[in-house]
């Protein structure tokens, strides 16, 4: 209980009805029980709804999937050869700045800060590519705050409003947003978010190391609060805000259909390629979608203090 606080689960099935459960408590210390109805950081989940947008400028004929990232932002280092698909399906070989040691000294050191798009590039640049771009897979935030700048530019607005009118609306999704850069709130009801280590000492692993979790699990080490460390830093790659109920229609639609034509969702689903070259078992990514294991699609996320 002093490892993960609180927890809600939901599960809805058409074969075998629909399930629910709240454990523990949304603050350490106090006795506030979980709600269905509560707000969570959704953290990578926000990754797939980025992609959506992405693929419903394709279907608007706005850009191409073959398009060079050059087009949009002639400072990505070799972008006249990493294309649009390459970085939806985390293929382009960019560094992720959130693995750099500076940034998350800043991260812990000015918790409040609002971070801009191109100070996160410009991070990302000062290291050099891991791959040639199409040849393997790495999970990289870079991809995804790139995209984000795509569809601000092909929309005409921020990605706050496309993700609401795009998204959000069309849905019913009366809970979800991503909120503006400078905003670091979360509506209420929520949980507070607790992060065991610092997010220096975190970079590889969310993981408590295996000498500090005895005394995770009963308390005498405490976790540090994360609720209200400004997100701007995950933005398009990470900084989404949604409930279990809003996250399960969204879901549907992600892996079932509604956000986009039946062609597009199908060439969505069948992008679904191994993480790693010749893996078995089922694992995968495509265009901003995850597979877990046969048949089982979606995504995950987390965000220091939540995990969805």
């Amino acid at each position: 209980k002093n490892a993960i606080p609180g927890l809600v689960v939901q599960i809805l099935s058409p074969d075998q009805g629909d399930w629910s459960a709240t454990f523990g408590t949304a603050e350490l210390g106090k006795d506030v029980p979980m709600s269905l109805d509560d707000y969570f950081r959704i953290g990578s989940n926000t990754k797939t709804m980025t992609s959506t947008v992405i693929l419903q400028l394709v279907e608007e004929g706005a850009l191409s999937l073959d398009d060079p990232i050059s087009d949009f932002r002639p400072d990505v280092p070799g972008g006249e050869h990493i294309t649009i698909a390459q970085l939806s399906e985390m293929r382009s070989g960019l560094y992720s700045y959130s693995f750099d040691p500076g940034f998350n000294a800043t991260l812990d050191q000015d918790p409040g800060k609002v971070w801009t798009p191109d100070e996160l590039l410009s991070i990302a640049f000062t290291h050099p590519a891991g791959f040639a771009p199409g040849t393997q897979y790495e999970y990289s935030n870079t991809n995804i705050v790139l995209l984000g700048l795509v569809i601000e530019e092909l929309t005409g607005m921020s990605a706050s409003k496309a993700f609401q009118d795009r998204i959000f609306e069309p849905l019913g999704l009366k809970d979800s947003s991503l909120p503006e850069p400078s905003d670091s709130a979360i509506p209420t009801p929520h949980p507070r978010g607790y992060q065991f280590g610092t997010n220096a000492e975190t970079i590889d692993s969310y993981a408590v190391p295996a000498d500090s979790l005895p005394a995770a699990l009963d308390g005498t080490l405490l976790p540090l609060d994360q609720t209200d460390a400004n997100p701007s830093w995950a933005w398009t790659a990470g900084g989404a805000i949604s409930t279990p109920a809003d996250l399960a229609v969204y879901v549907k639609a992600l892996v079932g259909g509604g956000l986009l034509d039946d062609d597009t969702q199908k060439m969505r689903l069948d992008s679904v390629q191994p993480t790693v070259a010749g893996q078995t078992g089922g694992v995968g990514y495509g265009l901003g979608i995850a597979q877990f294991a046969p048949g089982i699609l979606g995504h995950d996320g987390q965000l220091p203090g939540y995990s969805t």
